[in-house]
């Protein structure tokens, strides 16, 4: 491999949000990664930063190309300029969509267990997030149709926000799949939302499909959120794209984000967006692999080390969702006592929705000897917890 994926990087006193905790803690929760960005990347930041002026950024014709380019290459997606639009993340985009194309009280539905600040951007702008739980067949999530199909008959929904591939679970959603979700959002009158974020961090001989390229009903009703954020390491740096084919909902989208002031690039974001959909795909073809080996790794240890744990089938993103079920305790109370008795922070399940409260979720983008601290870690912790019992 031409990268090491396997450098330790101390990321204290670097304002992260992820490791500002006590010391001694191990943070594997805020997705993010504990990777270095691939080295082409760095020194189109640096070669910027040397030209020592910092002014105001226009969205280049380089970065939709770019962005083109890239989608056509490693998703098959036919993309033209003028159907994408910069935002400064897919959360502002989601954020300003939600507040301009919805109105107060009106649903918007959810396929749960979700990404949480879903429910933000619902909640916050005084709509009403309107779930559909995911059935669980023994560790593989599939999609319940009679019940979402039921939501979006609700004449009160006028929006869905779709996952794909899904967090925190970690489902690629097969093509007709989607076909089923748009076909039903169709006839109900419904805007599919769709966040691809996590699209390009499948595992090693997979593919996902995005929404849009399903078929023309899809294509029509979409908005598509997508960023290099999670698949460069670059979400500091604030730059995504939302791809939409159809001319009268990109008006209105297109409105929703310059009103709301998220439309204009850092000083930053074009030159890395642009180098790391042209220059990088070595990297983030090694970085899938050592992530799937990270993944099978910590399934492995867990399903084979600590009883009452259960890592669930996952064919995408860098997140494993942990079933701990057995235990008989909320992943709320759960969480807290590994982070009180080994400093392994988790994420709490119960933020998800859905049937949440049984599991952790778990970040796998870091260095191996991290990840087998954090093992050794939840192994202690669990035993604590089912000696005190």
């Amino acid at each position: 491999m031409r990268v090491n994926f396997d450098e330790i990087i101390d990321r204290r006193n670097t304002w992260s949000s992820k490791w500002d905790v006590k010391e001694g803690e191990l943070p594997l929760s805020t997705a993010d990664m504990d990777f270095k960005t691939a080295p082409e990347i760095i020194e189109a930041l640096k070669k910027r930063v040397e030209h020592g002026i910092f002014g105001y950024t226009d969205v280049a014709d380089e970065w939709k190309e770019s962005v083109i380019a890239f989608y056509k290459r490693r998703h098959h997606l036919k993309i033209e300029k003028d159907d994408l639009m910069f935002c400064t993340g897919v959360i502002p985009a989601i954020s300003s969509t939600v507040r301009k194309l919805t109105t107060p009280a009106e649903k918007i539905v959810l396929l749960t267990p979700v990404y949480n600040i879903f429910f933000n951007s619902i909640l916050n702008n005084g709509r009403i997030p309107l779930e559909s739980l995911l059935i669980d067949n023994d560790g593989y999530y599939t999609i319940d149709f009679a019940d979402l199909e039921a939501k979006l008959k609700d004449p009160q929904a006028t929006m869905m926000i779709l996952c794909n591939p899904h967090n925190p679970v970690g489902r690629i959603w097969k093509k007709e799949e989607l076909a089923k979700i748009g076909k039903l959002c169709k006839e109900n009158g419904v805007i599919v939302l769709s966040d691809e974020i996590h699209c390009d961090l499948v595992d090693p001989g997979l593919e996902y499909t995005p929404f849009a390229s399903v078929d023309e009903t899809c294509k029509d009703i979409s908005i598509t959120c997508i960023a290099p954020s999670k698949t460069f390491n670059l979400a500091g740096l604030q730059s995504s794209a939302i791809i939409v084919y159809n001319k009268a909902l990109k008006a209105r989208v297109n409105r929703a984000i310059n009103t709301d002031e998220v439309a204009e690039p850092n000083a930053f974001a074009m030159c890395a967006t642009i180098t790391a959909y042209e220059k990088c795909d070595y990297w983030l073809d090694e970085l899938r692999e050592y992530i799937y080996q990270n993944k099978l790794h910590v399934s492995e240890f867990i399903n084979r080390e600590i009883d009452g744990l259960k890592v669930l089938e996952n064919d995408a993103t860098y997140l494993l969702w942990i079933d701990h079920a057995k235990l008989k305790v909320s992943s709320i109370e759960l969480a807290r006592f590994l982070k009180a008795k080994t400093g392994l922070i988790l994420s709490d399940g119960s933020i998800y929705h859905g049937d949440g409260l049984d599991h952790l979720r778990m970040n796998c983008a870091y260095p191996r000897k991290v990840i087998d601290d954090a093992l050794e870690r939840l192994k202690r912790g669990i035993a604590i917890f089912r000696e005190g019992r």
